[in-house]
């Protein structure tokens, strides 16, 4: 355990930033994982539907700092691929 004071705030500031950093990416796990329900069901409207909303959380997540840019962009590519490939 830390002794100075700054590094107490370390410990506490970290643990705050850990506490967001997971709570933003259990939001871009579950907007991902419905696009991948709704492309498994080839429910197309849906998929576009839920697609909105995982792109818009995990461009929010970038901008934050939670995932790398290019990470992102990754994502959201094949993200949009499986549902254009939706017959």
């Amino acid at each position: 355990m830390a002794n100075i004071k700054s590094a107490k705030k370390r410990i506490l500031v970290n643990r705050t930033k850990a506490d967001r950093n997971k709570s933003i990416k259990s939001a871009v796990k579950t907007a991902i994982k419905k696009v991948d329900v709704a492309v498994a069901n080839k429910d197309k409207e849906a998929a576009a539907a839920a697609l909105t909303g995982a792109t818009k959380a995990m461009s929010m997540a970038a901008s934050k700092g939670v995932y790398h840019k290019n990470t992102v962009s990754r994502k959201i590519s094949r993200l949009s691929k499986a549902v254009s490939e939706i017959a």
